[in-house]
């Protein structure tokens, strides 16, 4: 064994490929993204690589143009749940958004998919910002974003308290005594805060892993106070190995303030690697794939994100000067600000930005070999950048096939990623503990060694 630190894998899946256009290649079919049979064998996939998990986003609303790409997406906790019974160890990350549920059904719905997968179950805990999300839930405005991280925060801090309250033991299941479980070791949360009041205990016992793993995505300052406090797992964007060095020190130096182990807080940036056995072919892919994007429906995508009309937006010029400041941004603060970056440093016209975003919506997309794409996974790695990565194939199933059967295997031959499982869990993969419940008395006061992790 070398003395290289091991790199954490997730695979992020999204219907045809990230890439916009993914679907028009003659290999895609356009209706993947309703079609489980076509999930089940990504999952297979994933895990037949030894990746840490799989991983859905999701927004409570219609994503984009229905003209633009395959629109709609099936539930993702649903979906997991049938993923579950076609594999075995592969972790199950789903999205689920703080805005738009309430803690006692989403505690309960991710406790069951840990106990159906036997404790693979994460939840990517966002708080959504999008108007038109808003708008299916009886709200006529987006939410502030400091008022939905609050939301948020004590969502967690219930969710918690739910799953822990059944103890590990509570369950008894004496059939000479005719006693299936112990009431005294079920405890009801009594949560009365600014957003929610719930009576608890949850209708489920303690799950495998104890509490699913928590994950975040969010990287503006709320954002990152969110992760630093909460997650043990953060999917980030970032195009320069500059800008996720500080990412990376910032986040881990946070945690390390509110007290927390920052080598349990894994950093995992996203990557959508193009890949190609010659650097040729991966240039071609590339190139296939940007001349099929339709710049009209892309326009308007951006223009929605910059607050801009589209004809604000001419396709060969540059963006314009007079931008919003991320401060009069109430979305997605921290996706505003990289785009808007990417295309005043770069000096990009529209056209071009469009092109940059249209493999992964702001990540960092790689072109290359096989050897080539290993080889930048280590140097953001080494470089104090990442912990592992958010692997956001351009094509499905084709990118997954060629990462998992082309470039894992380059990577365990460097010592870099797993030969196998070594643990059955989520937490397994990602050398977490398995959180002890804390116990929450009924005047709502921790005990003075306990926090809500």
């Amino acid at each position: 064994m070398t003395g290289k630190r091991m790199l954490h894998l997730n695979a992020f899946l999204m219907s045809t490929g990230h890439h916009e256009a993914s679907w028009r290649l003659p290999e895609s079919d356009p209706a993947a993204n309703t079609d489980v049979r076509h999930y089940v064998e990504l999952a297979r996939t994933a895990e037949r690589g030894r990746l840490d998990s799989v991983f859905f986003a999701d927004s409570p609303a219609l994503f984009s143009d229905v003209g633009r790409r395959p629109a709609g997406s099936l539930e993702p906790t649903v979906l997991l749940a049938a993923m579950a019974m076609a594999t075995e160890r592969v972790g199950l990350i789903a999205t689920a958004s703080t805005t738009y549920n309430e803690p006692y059904n989403l505690a309960r719905r991710f406790a069951s998919l840990d106990h159906l997968s036997g404790g693979r179950a994460g939840w990517n805990v966002v708080t959504t910002a999008t108007l038109d999300a808003a708008r299916n839930f009886n709200l006529d405005e987006l939410p502030g974003h400091r008022e939905r991280y609050r939301r948020a925060e004590e969502f967690v801090e219930v969710s918690a308290k739910l799953w822990d309250s059944w103890d590990d033991d509570a369950v008894l299941a004496d059939k000479d005594a005719g006693r299936w479980g112990d009431a005294a070791r079920v405890h009801p949360v009594e949560h009365a805060g600014r957003h929610f009041s719930v009576a608890g205990a949850l209708n489920l016992p303690r799950s495998p892993q104890g509490r699913p793993v928590l994950v975040q995505a969010g990287s503006s300052e709320d954002g990152r106070d969110f992760a630093a406090r909460h997650a043990e797992a953060v999917f980030t964007a970032q195009q320069t190995l500059a800008d996720a060095q500080d990412f990376y020190a910032d986040l881990k130096n946070r945690a390390r303030r509110f007290g927390r182990d920052p080598a349990l807080v894994k950093v995992l940036p996203g990557i959508v690697p193009v890949i190609g056995g010659t650097e040729a072919e991966a240039l071609a892919l590339e190139r296939e794939l940007d001349e099929l994007i339709r710049p009209e429906y892309a326009r308007d995508q951006l223009a929605r994100t910059l607050r801009v009309a589209p004809s604000d937006l001419p396709l060969d010029g540059q963006l314009p000067a007079d931008l919003p400041d991320e401060d009069e941004i109430e979305g997605a603060k921290s996706r505003y600000t990289l785009i808007v970056t990417l295309a005043r440093r770069e000096r990009l016209t529209v056209r071009e930005l469009i092109g940059r975003l249209g493999g992964g919506r702001g990540h960092r997309t790689f072109t290359g070999t096989p050897d080539q794409v290993a080889a930048a996974l280590e140097e953001w790695a080494d470089a104090g950048a990442a912990d592992g990565f958010n692997v956001m194939p351009p094509v499905l199933p084709s990118g997954l096939d060629v990462f998992v059967d082309q470039v894992v295997p380059l990577l365990q031959d460097r010592g870099r990623f797993r030969r196998d499982y070594d643990g059955t869990t989520l937490r397994d993969h990602y050398g977490l503990p398995r959180p002890t419940p804390v116990r929450v008395p009924l005047d709502g006061s921790l005990d003075d060694s306990q926090e809500i992790a």
